[in-house]
């Protein structure tokens, strides 16, 4: 989020388990695993972050502006969120590659070829050129 110009980002990070897994009722990842890793990252970088909290009140916050970028644990918890957020637009990124990686939001869109809209990967082109202005 610092090469897309937050100075010191807000990240909340979402939860594996449901609930973030109710003190251990609902799986114990959460409390002994992702809460270390959150608490890590508070320690190790400028980022402001928080969780693991629920998913669906990650990206409620998310969508408030309340934070600047959510964590997901898993494809599909963040793909929902998004594409109800911005269906057209949604932008994937994957961090904590050697090089950028973005893509549209909505699959590759078989059934769509040669008439689908491409506003989805200009949006990922963009997100991708900014990811690596500063680079060269």
């Amino acid at each position: 989020l610092t090469r897309l110009g937050y100075a010191r980002p807000s990240i909340v990070v979402g939860a594996l388990n449901p609930h973030a897994g109710e003190d251990g009722l609902f799986g114990t990842e959460d409390r002994d695993v992702i809460a270390a890793a959150v608490a890590a990252a508070r320690s190790e970088t400028d980022a402001r972050v928080s969780g693991p909290t629920g998913a669906e009140t990650a990206f409620r916050r998310a969508s408030a502006g309340e934070v600047d970028g959510v964590v997901a644990m898993f494809h599909d918890q963040a793909t929902i969120a998004s594409k109800l957020l911005d269906w057209g637009e949604a932008v994937n990124v994957t961090w904590g590659l050697p090089f950028v990686r973005t893509s549209v939001d909505h699959g590759v869109a078989y059934d769509a070829v040669g008439r689908a809209d491409p506003a989805g990967m200009e949006a990922a082109l963009r997100m991708a050129l900014a990811l690596t202005e500063g680079e060269r």
